[in-house]
């Protein structure tokens, strides 16, 4: 079987993050599926559906205020049969809000505070993907 790209699922609340993370995600060789939040809270987007068809190897996902709500959407999320086993970077503009939900989560996630440091958010999915010593794609 021939080796695949690495697929980088990246769900956001803002057409100009996802786009922007893309834009990065492609430049380092991986290849990207996107989605907006609230059309999979919304049901525009089946997200199962997606997992299925795009199987992203890592999915980076936002949480946005109000922090409580959107962590139990992420976690219903989450604990679907389609995205249980997916590693998560998960970003926030508050990282403390994110840490303190997230820590009674069974699952370890990788979080990253925005505005973005692209570094560290690159680094981050190579972390959960286990490609930490991967030099950039280019």
């Amino acid at each position: 079987m021939a080796d695949r790209m690495p697929v980088v699922a990246v769900i956001n609340t803002s057409p100009d993050t996802v786009e922007l993370l893309r834009i990065l995600f492609e430049q380092c060789g991986y290849l990207v599926v996107t989605g907006l939040t609230y059309d999979i809270r919304d049901g525009r987007l089946n997200f199962e559906a997606f997992l299925h068809q795009h199987k992203p190897d890592v999915i980076v996902y936002d949480i946005a205020p109000p922090y409580d709500r959107n962590w139990a959407f992420f976690s219903h999320l989450k604990a679907s049969d389609g995205m249980r086993d997916i590693p998560v970077v998960l970003t926030s503009t508050n990282v403390r809000s994110v840490k303190s939900l997230v820590s009674g989560a069974p699952e370890m996630y990788e979080i990253v505070g925005k505005p973005y440091d692209l570094n560290e958010i690159v680094q981050a999915v190579r972390e959960v993907m286990g490609e930490e010593n991967v030099e950039r794609r280019t």
